[in-house]
């Protein structure tokens, strides 16, 4: 599923216009980033929970040349999946 069908799924299991269904999935979403670049955790019941992993430098080798490289820190996000969503997944509803 990607965001406009997850738009069109929203709007028509609340009965919503595509619009206002629009303005809340982007709203969900700007507050969900913005949560993970100021460094905070989200965490959703029964689903999962997001965060940043920082991951630090450190020297690779160009497959190709074989020829070494260093590659800067950075930081990811992480998804983490939630107990009752790992359960559904693997075929045993709760």
């Amino acid at each position: 599923m990607n965001k406009s069908e997850f738009i069109t799924s929203l709007a028509e299991r609340r009965d919503l216009s595509i619009i206002q269904a629009e303005q809340i999935v982007r709203t969900v979403f700007d507050s969900m980033s913005e949560a993970l670049v100021s460094g905070d955790r989200i965490e959703i019941r029964g689903f999962g929970s997001f965060c940043v992993k920082e991951y630090p430098g450190y020297i690779g080798r160009n497959p190709k040349s074989g020829e070494s490289v260093d590659i800067k820190a950075k930081k990811l996000p992480f998804f983490k999946v939630g107990k009752d969503m790992k359960e559904r997944l693997m075929g045993q509803t709760p």
